[in-house]
C-alpha cells in the first residue's frame, strides 16, 4: 500500500523542518532556547516556523517500552515524537505524523490506540503517518477527545516499541498551531 506522492513529498519537506527544529531527545518539551516555540500546552508544545511557513504541535512520550522475543530490553533510540502540522503553502492542514526515533520494519505499520480507538499509521524510514487527509481527521478528533495515545511499532531490527504520549493539553496546543498557519 503506498501514500499518494503529494503526501509523500509534503512529509520529507516536514521530517526536515522537524529535525531541524528537534535536535536534542527531548525537544518537544526542552526547546525554550528555540526562537519558534510559541506555546506550551501541558505535555505539548506548540512551533512556528515562517519560511517556508508551517505550524505544528509535538510531544514526547511520557512512558516507552522497547521489547524484543518477549523480554524487555534496552535500546537507543533517536527523538520519539508524535506531531500534527499546518503548512498552508502546501496545502497541509492537521497531518499527523510520528517519529519513533529509529527506521521502522520495510513495509510494516504503526499502530496507534487513542483510548481504545485503533488507527494505523504507515511506515518509511524513522517516519509514520496515516494514508488520507480524513484519516488524518479521525486521528485528531479522537485525540482531543482522549486521555492518551500509545503507538505500538517494529523495528528494521525486530525490536517491538511501545510508546505512549499524553493527551493532556492536545486540543489546545493542536488549535493554537492551526490558528496561527491559517
Amino acid at each position: 500500500m503506498g501514500l499518494p506522492s503529494a503526501r509523500m513529498r509534503a512529509l520529507r519537506v516536514l521530517a526536515g523542518a522537524v529535525l531541524a527544529a528537534s535536535a536534542t531527545g527531548a525537544a518537544a518539551q526542552e526547546q525554550e532556547e528555540s526562537t519558534n516555540q510559541v506555546a506550551a500546552k501541558t505535555a505539548w508544545s506548540v512551533f512556528e516556523d515562517s519560511d517556508p511557513r508551517e505550524c505544528w504541535a509535538v510531544s514526547s512520550p511520557t512512558e516507552t517500552v522497547n521489547t524484543k522475543d518477549g523480554r524487555v530490553v534496552a535500546v537507543r533510540r533517536g527523538d520519539i515524537l508524535l506531531m500534527t502540522f499546518y503548512r498552508p503553502d502546501a496545502n497541509v492542514s492537521g497531518q499527523v505524523t510520528f517519529t519513533g526515533g529509529y527506521p521502522f520494519a520495510s513495509g510494516s505499520t504503526v499502530n496507534i490506540n487513542i483510548s481504545g480507538n485503533e488507527f494505523e499509521l504507515f511506515t518509511e524510514g524513522e517516519w509514520a503517518w496515516p494514508a488520507s487527509t480524513a484519516d488524518d481527521a479521525k486521528i485528531i478528533s479522537a485525540m482531543k477527545r482522549g486521555a492518551d495515545a500509545t503507538l505500538t511499532a517494529r523495528s528494521s531490527r525486530g525490536t517491538t516499541t511501545k510508546d505512549t504520549f499524553s493527551l493532556l493539553g492536545f486540543t489546545a496546543a493542536v488549535e493554537e498551531a492551526e490558528k496561527r498557519c491559517q
